[in-house]
């Protein structure tokens, strides 16, 4: 096995792990964030009834939009994309009248992109 598999399976039993403790109902549903080398996603899931209530990500236009806007020159550009997916998808759940989430990391480290999902989402008004 390579170092690349070894990784992706340390990540899983990560998140299995976390899994373990983190539950969403449709009162507080789980804000579940997947990063790929190119982008991110974030979907807030209601485990009792396996729905997604609200999803954000960086390839849909409006947020690609929005980070062009905000632009800064001391954030690498897919941080700053990062916070604009948070900040999408705590105002869409705001929206519903969703004021609070549980964060699921998904077995990533919690810094960077990851960190800068939670961080634009507390700033559109959600607690965790």
């Amino acid at each position: 096995m390579g170092l690349k598999e070894l990784k992706k399976e340390a990540r899983i039993k990560r998140k299995k792990r976390i899994r373990k403790k983190n539950f969403g109902t449709v009162e507080r549903p789980r804000l579940s964030v997947f990063r790929s080398a190119k982008h991110i996603y974030v979907q807030a899931i209601d485990d009792k009834s396996g729905n997604t209530i609200a999803c954000a990500s960086s390839l849909e236009e409006s947020v690609n939009e929005k980070c062009r806007a905000n632009e800064e020159d001391k954030i690498s550009k897919k941080v700053l994309m990062s916070i604009t997916v948070g900040k999408t998808v705590g105002e869409r759940l705001l929206e519903k009248g969703i004021k609070k989430a549980v964060f699921d990391r998904n077995g990533y480290m919690y810094h960077g992109r990851v960190k800068a999902v939670s961080e634009g989402a507390r700033e559109a008004g959600l607690d965790f």
